[in-house]
């Protein structure tokens, strides 16, 4: 399978289910991607989605506000897609 071809509905409620967090805040940014992007998740998407579910959630939540940014290990081009991803405001939401 491509990178960039759309992964099927198991794989994607498999990888949907693996991203379940213990804090409700990450848990609204990942709820609102796989709104917008589950149905046209890709391999290379859910690597980086992996990766970024190996980090605590404390770590993940500062990811997604933005207080900081892939470091060694974690900063591929995987993560930074899907983080960009993981951070678009839906239209319309106000700025923080």
């Amino acid at each position: 399978m491509s990178d960039e071809s759309a992964l099927d509905e198991r794989e994607v409620s498999l990888i949907r289910w693996r991203c379940r967090r213990g804090l409700v805040e990450n848990d609204l940014f990942l709820e609102r991607f796989f709104t917008t992007y589950g149905a046209q998740l890709n391999a290379s998407q859910a690597r980086g989605l992996s990766q970024l579910m190996e980090l605590p959630d404390n770590d993940l939540l500062d990811l997604f506000l933005r207080r900081t940014e892939p470091a060694a290990d974690m900063d591929t081009p995987e993560v930074r897609t899907v983080l960009a991803q993981l951070r678009k405001r839906p239209h319309g939401a106000a700025s923080a």
